[in-house]
């Protein structure tokens, strides 16, 4: 298990590399479920929000590592389906960089919520997410492919995230929580950017 969240980083690095201008352009030849697959990794709102979903899960413990991120993938694809079927959601992009601001403050102050209350809300934010994938995949693309694929790819950058958590941990351990909270506040930041238009 060690070794296996030691190496999770590495997973996360595979999905920075594609440009985070393709995840909400509805450009190009996309289709079925390598496409879907994707589409996560093509915006870095999704790669952060759910990166910090797994750093949150590992902070939590326990039922936690599986409870929250399994929250988020079902309730996304709940909010995938509202998208494909063309059901509006208010305030889908806001929604999703407030993901990022509550979940990156979140790991930033060690919030100690219960299980259920983390679970929901990252179920919440989840449908925002969820439909930004639907409402975009290509006319041409079969649905249940597509929605596996994003599924597939969101529970890997949770993988990623308790990874992420884990080396946190190990730092934390020698100097202290000042890491985990630089790294919590930046993504908050981030997500502050984003909800601003600034990036």
């Amino acid at each position: 298990m060690t070794r296996f969240l030691a190496c999770t980083p590495a997973v996360a690095a595979l999905f920075l590399l594609p440009s985070a201008a393709l995840a909400h352009t509805g450009i190009g030849h996309t289709a079925g479920f390598a496409d879907g697959f994707e589409h996560p990794a093509g915006g870095l709102d999704h790669v952060l929000a759910m990166v910090l979903v797994g750093i949150l899960a590992w902070q939590l413990g326990g039922r936690a590592l599986y409870a929250v991120p399994a929250s988020f993938v079902v309730l996304m694809a709940v909010g995938g389906g509202l998208g494909i079927a063309g059901i509006e959601v208010p305030f889908v992009e806001t929604g999703i960089a407030l993901s990022i601001v509550v979940f990156g403050a979140a790991v930033a102050f060690s919030v100690r919520a219960p299980v259920a209350a983390m679970a929901a809300l990252a179920g919440l934010f989840a449908v925002f997410h969820g439909h930004a994938h639907g409402a975009e995949m290509p006319a041409d693309a079969g649905g249940l492919g597509y929605g596996l694929g994003f599924m597939l790819a969101t529970a890997l950058l949770h993988a990623a995230g308790v990874g992420f958590g884990f080396l946190l941990g190990r730092i934390a351990a020698k100097q202290g929580g000042r890491v985990a909270r630089a790294a919590g506040g930046a993504a908050a930041l981030a997500g502050l950017a984003i909800l601003a238009g600034v990036i």
